[in-house]
């Protein structure tokens, strides 16, 4: 069965933005969702129960507690929600898991961030991101310093379905898209998400020092990682052409 299980009946939220964090390329959405619960201390809202959703229990360091693998946090002082998925959700739940939480968008009438990554090879220069709309959720891209897409695409996922789900009921929306690491996580693009995206739309001005110190670690890692590759490939039996007239 399909529900929204609220766990705190004493948060009152009017109208609130919604950040969707489903993990995807790059783990954007799930790492800038993440870092934005923790920066906010926000508030374990309710349990998610979809039919689709992986049946699995999810458990924290030091609080023996389990919860579901996809829930809600709020903020009532920010009007923020935050959607955190613990588990990668299957394409052919998708529809379903976006009309489960669909119900619940109604009665609580929120304006939805949906983030998505674009597998890019990264470069020097910072990812760029791009905004998309349904609604009247253009509007809300005119505030952001955000690009228009500069070539067609296609969301796919539980945020491309929920983006479907959106524009089908014509409800109002952003979907906002980062070039992405395809093959790791990449906290430098959910970094942009965050302040060119999230923060001016939502109204919130969020600290992502944190973010650029994973960044950090993580290109180090990556280093370190193609460098042990590099070395495997030297050591390793190979076959070369043979060279003519040696």
């Amino acid at each position: 069965m399909a529900r929204i299980s609220v766990l705190d009946d004493e948060v009152s939220l009017d109208e609130p933005t919604l950040v969707e964090g489903f993990p995807g390329v790059g783990l954007v959405g799930k790492i800038a969702t993440d870092h934005m619960i923790e920066t906010y201390e926000m508030d374990h809202y309710a349990n998610v129960y979809c039919d689709s959703l992986p049946r699995v229990a999810v458990y924290r360091e030091a609080d023996p507690a389990v919860t579901t693998p996809v829930r809600l946090y709020a903020d009532e002082e920010q009007e923020l929600v935050a959607l955190r998925s613990d588990v990668p959700v299957n394409p052919g739940a998708a529809t379903e898991v976006a009309g489960c939480l669909e119900s619940w968008f109604d009665e609580v009438s929120v304006f939805p961030i949906f983030l998505s990554g674009l597998g890019r090879e990264k470069g020097d220069a910072p990812p760029a991101i791009y905004g998309v709309s349904t609604g009247d959720g253009g509007e809300a891209l005119g505030r952001v310093d955000v690009e228009e897409p500069p070539e067609a695409g296609l969301i796919s996922g539980p945020t491309g379905a929920m983006l479907a789900e959106a524009l089908e009921r014509d409800r109002d929306a952003v979907g906002l898209v980062v070039e992405s690491d395809p093959q790791f996580p990449d906290p430098e693009a959910a970094r942009i998400l965050i302040r060119n995206g999230i923060d001016p739309i939502a109204g919130t001005e969020t600290s992502t020092e944190g973010l650029v110190d994973q960044a950090s670690e993580i290109r180090e890692a990556k280093q370190a990682f193609a460098e042990r590759m590099q070395q495997a490939t030297e050591e390793s039996s190979q076959a070369e052409p043979l060279k003519m007239f040696q």
